[in-house]
């Protein structure tokens, strides 16, 4: 069978009927063909086009990153150089989160240890560094 409803595709890409429309609205899957009743109809194909989308979000990619992805894809003949230069982007994005992340770990932990956990809320360190107004 070459042909899926909605329900179908969804299950078979492991998304919600909703993901689908949200992708067709933002133009990441084409707009199928309907049924004279209505029904949206996709080709199986469909499904390897929701995955891919779904695995370049779970490493991510934005759905505008996805769109660019899709295109290149699509072009016939075209290089893997530009991919590459979009997946190293894509890394070096990922290290700067990292290390905004290990820098807001270690302030965490600083003022955590000025915590015993005992006493009233009052006077917890913690909230009260939370509370503290910087100089202007």
């Amino acid at each position: 069978m070459n042909n899926l409803t909605i329900g179908s595709l969804a299950k078979q890409a492991n998304v919600n009927v909703e993901t689908i429309r949200y992708y067709e609205r933002r133009r990441l899957l084409p707009e199928p063909p309907r049924t004279r009743a209505g029904y949206r109809i996709y080709q199986t194909a469909t499904v390897r086009r929701v995955r891919f989308i779904k695995h370049a979000q779970e490493l991510g990619f934005s759905l505008k990153d996805i769109q660019e992805l899709l295109a290149l894809r699509a072009t016939p003949g075209g290089s893997s150089a530009e991919v590459r230069k979009r997946a190293e982007a894509k890394i070096a994005d990922i290290d700067e989160k990292l290390r905004v992340l290990q820098a807001m770990k270690k302030a965490l932990a600083q003022i955590t240890k000025t915590c015993s956990g005992h006493g009233l809320i009052g006077n917890c360190p913690i909230l009260q560094s939370l509370d503290h107004e910087e100089d202007s």
